[in-house]
């Protein structure tokens, strides 16, 4: 078995490609591109730089100076969302405290500061008392926001997990009260879409309406205006090898995430549900936003969906973790999908040799409005992905995988695998790793469990938690003068 890998040069081109053995412990450097002896040279550095910026890449090097979540020793805090509205990014998550260059800020699960440097926090502090998971904007109005999570006050106003508030620092964030702001369980997503408010969570009842885990609300008054019903139900029962009783998942049905595609006219829904819209639907599905109500179209599979009894091994994951496809990306042009998943290793507990199934991977898929297989499928080797987004020059994975293209092992590095831990970007075209001059992965960060990535037009936004104290961000091993700078809970690749 082989394996191809590019290295680009200056101008975007592919300079040469090296086709590997599987085996080989190290990469030769392709004809005509200087090997890297000891530290790679600014000139050299700079020619990859730019590279990346002609093919659509963000830069592996972490801006110096954004904010990030302040250090509390082991307590686990997260950035559950990066959203931008005009020139401000919104951040919102659990935590207390944002360092930014040494200066500690109380910000109790929602802050904001500018998107371009220096990265300035803004004087915006409302005091939300619960774990924030989604925010949303009107983005002809950045003057309010509509947040969702697990909260019962905002500025002592009293609220239950849903709200709208003022997004000004002279609003303070203060509730707005023509919007409802009563969901009786969390909600973990929100996208605003053509006058549409998409949200969806934990919840039966939102503002007086019976619709559960997703609904469409009013931007105006937060009522279910009724453009999604789709009577979603069901959850997940795998079961392991051996016979042993199936492992029922403790949850009931939920929406999780949703990624509204570049064209706004489809939306992709990830949670736990076997029946969405009348029709069997397993991990994620899609919805058509086109028609006077959101319809669920044919995009399915079987790899995920068990209409497939005999794949039986491939598409159910360890028990713990049958919900496995949390996060999901549409690429530039809204053709394909990619999906990046939890799931540790097929229910039969196959824990050596090559993986299967979509456990603990990164995939491909057509975006074609039927049922569908996957184009390419890359694996960690057993370690989580928890998010994925993608521009014309990668597709960017995060979680805390140790590996990519892992596909021969479980938590160990088999044949062909390449180190690349916690951030990686994959060929769009194949799912291969992108590899730097010097044959290692370009792309690194800190395990952290990155919830959310977010490309804007300035670069590759990465919402995480500060697992392990602190996170480093960016090219860990290039030469002198890289950023060596902490970015707990905040990363931001730019393009060069």
């Amino acid at each position: 078995m082989r394996f191809t890998f590019r290295w680009k040069t200056s101008g975007g081109a592919v300079l040469a490609a090296a086709t590997l053995a599987v085996g080989l412990v190290g990469y030769a450097v392709p004809a005509g591109a200087a090997p890297a002896a000891g530290n790679t040279s600014a000139v050299a550095d700079n020619a990859r730089l730019a590279s990346l910026a002609a093919a659509g890449g963000v830069s592996a090097e972490a801006a110096v100076g954004t904010p990030q979540l302040n250090k509390t020793g082991t307590n686990q805090e997260v950035i559950r969302q990066l959203v931008q509205c005009g020139g401000t990014m919104y951040a919102v998550g659990r935590f207390t405290q944002i360092n930014q260059l040494g200066v500690v800020y109380t910000r109790n699960n929602v802050f904001s500061f500018s998107a371009t440097n220096p990265y300035t926090i803004t004087t915006w502090a409302p005091n939300v008392n619960g774990q924030v998971n989604a925010i949303a904007f009107n983005p002809a109005d950045c003057s309010h926001a509509y947040i969702g999570g697990s909260f019962t006050s905002i500025n002592g106003t009293a609220v239950s997990n849903i709200a709208e508030i003022g997004a000004t620092p002279a609003s303070n964030g203060n509730v707005i009260s023509t919007f409802g702001h009563s969901a009786n369980n969390a909600l973990w997503t929100m996208v605003y879409t053509n006058g549409h408010l998409l949200t969806g969570g934990d919840f039966h009842y939102i503002n007086g309406s019976k619709n559960p885990f997703m609904a469409s609300l009013s931007p105006s008054t937060g009522k279910d205006d009724g453009f999604v019903q789709l009577n979603i139900s069901g959850d997940y029962q795998y079961c392991a090898q051996g016979g042993s009783p199936c492992t029922k998942n403790s949850h009931s049905s939920q929406v999780y995430n949703q990624q509204l595609s570049h064209s706004g006219n489809l939306d992709l829904v990830e949670g736990r549900f076997t029946s969405v819209g009348g029709q069997p639907r397993q991990q994620i599905f899609m919805l058509n936003l086109g028609g006077a109500k959101a319809t669920v179209t044919g995009w399915t599979s079987p790899e995920w969906d068990g209409s497939n009894k005999s794949s039986f091994p491939l598409y159910q994951c360890w028990p713990s973790l049958a919900f496995y496809v949390r996060t999901a990306a549409w690429s530039p042009g809204d053709s394909t999908v990619y999906l990046a998943t939890t799931g540790l290793r097929p229910a039969q507990n196959r824990a050596k040799g090559a993986r299967t199934g979509l456990c603990d991977s990164v995939t491909a898929w057509p975006a074609a409005q039927h049922s569908v297989t996957h184009n390419w499928i890359e694996y960690s080797g057993c370690d989580s992905y928890y998010s994925v987004a993608a521009d014309n020059g990668a597709v960017y994975a995060a979680g805390h995988p140790r590996w990519a293209n892992n596909s021969n092992a479980c938590n160990a590095q088999g044949t062909g695998a390449v180190p690349d831990q916690g951030l990686q970007g994959l060929d769009p075209a194949n799912g291969i790793v992108e590899l730097n001059s010097g044959g290692t992965a370009l792309y690194t960060m800190t395990r952290a469990n990155a919830d959310n990535m977010l490309v804007t037009s300035a670069g590759l936004w990465i919402g995480s938690t500060n697992r392990y104290t602190v996170n480093k961000c960016g090219d860990l091993k290039g030469p002198p003068g890289h950023n060596s700078a902490d970015h707990a809970g905040i990363c931001f690749l730019p393009y060069p």
